[in-house]
């Protein structure tokens, strides 16, 4: 077993019942949340509040449970096997990214260049897909399974807009060390500006933050409630992001985010439709004499 993993002298307690699995699901959403490099076990510790020694247990169950792997090499922690076969049984249900997929084709059929769809897994958001378009020079500044904090890029920064002001708040602020520590183009400043630009102009803008020569435009995706649900998001070379071509692909992005959420209204509508045998019963007893 890795030098990581070896027994701790420090005691730690003992942990049972739903504490122990809350604790255990949390380290493996912060480990989830750095899919392609890992995180080492001093970043779990310091993220997660909890004591090394605990960590180290916990992190020992998920890899028995094939949840989490630890690189030989590096000793950097990652999401194991199970993980993915999970997510792909999840995403089989849940699917909501197949309500996505006839948009972002129409998307990246109609503009050429690529198109993408994001959530939000609490203070970060994950890209699901990326679609891409005929344009010959293509960016690659995102792909399918890459995670950034809330705000960077113009999908990330579509959902973040979109949220209360003081959950944007919290988010800045949970957020600010490594916004700061990896992303110098997203002080909180200047990431509070571009929310406030997202309102004005009604969809969100990176202008080459994270790479130089890559733009993209997004907007949110909701709920029936409000909620965010996602967002959807176009990304071209910036010789194709003129101010007038930016406008004419957020009107798209508009069009194709309400049809997903026609499409989530009708899925919803299916999931919950009221028992007839019910429904029968209560009129029985309303006119028997």
């Amino acid at each position: 077993m890795a030098e990581d993993m070896q027994h701790d002298s420090v005691p730690t307690p003992d942990l049972s019942g739903s504490q122990s699995v809350d604790r255990a699901l949390r380290l493996l959403a912060l480990v989830g949340r750095e899919t392609a490099s890992g995180l080492p076990l001093s970043e779990i510790v310091e993220d997660s509040g909890l004591n090394k020694p605990t960590v180290r247990r916990l992190l020992l169950a998920l890899m028995r449970a094939g949840l989490v792997e630890q690189e030989a090499r590096t000793r950097r922690y990652h999401l194991g096997e199970e993980a993915f076969v999970l997510g792909l049984l999840s995403g089989q249900r849940h699917g909501l990214l197949d309500l996505a997929m006839p948009s972002l084709r129409a998307l990246s059929d109609t503009t050429q260049d690529t198109s993408f769809f994001s959530i939000r897994r609490d203070r970060f958001v994950i890209c699901l897909h990326r679609e891409e378009g005929t344009w010959p020079v293509r960016t690659h500044a995102l792909q399918a399974g890459d995670q950034h904090p809330l705000g960077v890029g113009a999908g990330s920064l579509a959902m973040l807009a979109a949220l209360p002001d003081d959950e944007i708040a919290g988010m800045i602020e949970a957020n600010r060390a490594v916004l700061d520590a990896r992303y110098p183009a997203y002080s909180p400043t200047q990431l509070r500006a571009e929310i406030d630009l997202t309102r004005r102009q009604g969809f969100a803008l990176n202008p080459g933050h994270i790479v130089a020569s890559s733009w993209g435009v997004g907007v949110p995706v909701r709920y029936p409630d409000g909620r965010v649900a996602g967002a959807l998001s176009i990304a071209a070379i910036d010789s194709r992001m003129q101010p007038q071509r930016q406008e004419e692909l957020a009107a798209l992005l508009r069009h194709e985010a309400r049809q997903v959420e026609t499409r989530i209204v009708a899925l919803l509508e299916r999931r919950v439709k009221p028992e007839q045998p019910a429904h029968n019963e209560i009129r029985t007893a309303e006119t028997t004499p």
